[in-house]
């Protein structure tokens, strides 16, 4: 009776988010994030030439949170993401070179939901670690399909991978899939949803296009090839900056995202099918800017800029149980609040002694009155190992943001470059630098700046994370180029790394290494533990195994292998390194 009541009052004042009582059960969680897709690349965002219908739809149903921050890059994003903690205390600085691999002992959402009861799964793009311990399975997934490293074809996977046909990864087992990639993500969720329907499941589907390299069926692509897009055939946004041209990579950029919204338009209709569309939260959100100058709703520049353009995403939750759609809600919001919403959501405590960064917005969210004080929520990203005090970073409260847009290289300082201040109140797209009419808040936002870089930097002093060899979780462990370091370490064919690793368990263990084919003969050298051996490969080829190296015991050890080829004059390392356990 009392229910009945309640929900006959909800229905008189009009507001479906103050539900009373507990839910019968937890609610299922989809968050799905996409790589590299701009705030301006939908409809819903005043984009004219983008067809994204589901998406669309799905906003008109959604409480929308804007301004929302991210990251200017992804692996820091998806780090934040999955724990509610700034970044840098993860471990996860960059993208590359191992500084997207994130420290095993952070507890990440899947963790926090599995240990209460949900089932778990990820299908798509992990990019916060490729070997034991920092596997999604390591970290909470009890199912997962994802590629490896940073993108399906780079480095840390197959040499001839594709988007279409993708080799990825199974609960951590190479298989070849059949489809294009984000129809296979999207098949392996949908699988999920139906697969259990006892407990409530959590799913991260973190689709990896429409980041590079832009492949994509014609089916999709053309249409927009065929438009000759202008800038003029984009509006301008009143006090924005204007677009001045379209990359070329457009129409493949805006294909692979309406294949996006066509499969979240089945997995949407499998949960109406299923009837759980109203105990379902779904998020929506990018991990950065747009990879590239497209149209962005007149904000300023793109991926990997801490100016709106870099940083500012959408995010849309739906909750029909719960929350009222077409509400906006304009308090500042960033990714590491996901998880305590997320959380507050499901009725489930953060583990103890686990410090978040960020706030429940649920309040907000439902509409409910709420304390909502000011703070202010901090990014910064450039190359290198660790940060750099004031260079390449935002500092935004509610009413003001300070910027720094130093360079993004690696070991270049932030001096020479200003410091600009805007008042996002009346400025919100970032036209006018007000630092030197302010000095007294570009003080204060500096000096707040700096104790937070410090704070975050406490955890791990930007220590390597190490990745565990010989364990009977991953055994052999594959080594690539995406988590090798030191100062030559690249993608380029003449990159040359190290890799940080700890040998839990001492043994014996048989090291291969593959590098393409050499055109002349060429010796390749390995150091491991104070032993060094090494192997000839003859003209033609490029795998060679050592013999059993005995190795002992250690928490910190660093794996070295490089090629001296004939008729080139430096060393260069090797692509890939099998370490398998063999006794």
């Amino acid at each position: 009776m009392k229910r009945a009541f309640c929900a006959s009052l909800l229905c008189l004042v009009g507001c479906a988010s103050l539900a009373c009582g507990a839910p019968d059960r937890q609610p299922n969680v989809i968050l799905i994030m996409t790589d590299d897709q701009g705030y301006g690349d939908l409809g819903v965002n005043g984009n004219p030439v983008i067809r994204t219908p589901h998406l669309d739809r799905f906003a008109g149903e959604s409480v929308e949170v804007d301004p929302f921050y991210v990251s200017p890059c992804c692996a820091p994003t998806r780090a934040a993401l999955m724990t509610g903690r700034y970044n840098y205390r993860t471990g996860v600085t960059d993208t590359w070179l191992g500084r997207a691999m994130m420290h095993a002992d952070e507890r990440t959402l899947a963790e926090m939901l599995r240990e209460a009861g949900y089932r778990t799964g990820i299908f798509g793009k992990w990019h916060l670690g490729d070997c034991y311990p920092m596997r999604p399975g390591d970290q909470g997934f009890e199912e997962s399909l994802v590629h490896t490293g940073g993108g399906l074809c780079q480095p840390a996977g197959p040499p001839d991978n594709s988007y279409f046909d993708p080799s990825l990864l199974h609960n951590g087992e190479r298989v070849k899939t059949r489809g294009y990639c984000s129809d296979v993500y999207t098949d392996a969720a949908i699988r999920f949803v139906a697969k259990d329907r006892e407990k409530p499941f959590f799913i991260y589907l973190p689709f990896n296009c429409p980041h590079g390299p832009y492949q994509v069926a014609e089916a999709y692509s053309k249409p927009y090839d065929d438009l000759d897009m202008k800038p003029a055939d984009f509006p301008a946004v009143e006090g924005g900056h204007p677009l001045q041209g379209i990359p070329p990579n457009t129409a493949a950029v805006y294909g692979m995202v309406q294949n996006i919204d066509d499969n979240l338009g089945r997995l949407f209709a499998k949960l109406d099918e299923l009837g759980l569309r109203d105990d379902t939260i779904v998020m929506f959100l990018t991990d950065n800017g747009p990879n590239g100058a497209r149209y962005n709703a007149g904000m300023r520049a793109f991926k990997g800029s801490v100016y709106e353009g870099g940083i500012r995403t959408c995010f849309y939750v739906r909750w029909p149980a719960r929350l009222q759609p077409g509400r906006k809600v304009d308090r500042i919001a960033a990714h590491i609040d996901v998880v305590p919403t997320v959380l507050e959501a499901c009725g489930v405590d953060p583990p103890p002694g686990v410090k978040l960064d960020g706030r429940s917005i649920l309040p907000l969210l439902e509409g409910r009155p709420a304390e909502s004080p000011d703070r202010t929520l901090y990014l910064q990203w450039h190359r290198g190992d660790e940060p750099v005090l004031y260079q390449r970073f935002a500092a935004r409260s509610q009413d003001y943001k300070l910027v720094h847009a130093g360079n993004v290289s690696p070991g270049v300082g932030p001096e020479g470059i200003p410091f600009e201040l805007y008042d996002m109140r009346s400025d919100p797209l970032e036209t006018r630098d007000i630092a030197s009419e302010h000095p007294e808040i570009v003080e204060r936002m500096r000096g707040e700046y700096a104790a937070w870089l410090a704070d975050v930097s406490r955890d791990h002093g930007y220590e390597a994370p190490r990745i565990l060899i010989g364990t009977p979780h991953e055994n052999p462990t594959i080594l690539t180029r995406q988590d090798w370091r030191g100062p030559s370490a690249n993608w380029g064919p003449r990159g040359l790394g190290y890799w940080e690793i700890a040998v839990p368990e001492g043994g014996a263990f048989e090291i291969t290494c593959e590098v393409p084919p050499v055109k002349l003969s060429a010796v390749v050298h390995l150091r491991l533990q104070g032993q060094e051996v090494q192997q000839m490969l003859v003209t033609g080829t490029g795998r060679c195994s050592f013999p059993a190296l005995e190795l002992k015991p250690s928490p910190a050890e660093r794996l070295e292998t490089w090629i001296e080829e004939e008729g080139v004059k430096t060393p260069y390392g090797v692509h890939y390194v099998y370490v398998k356990r063999c006794d």
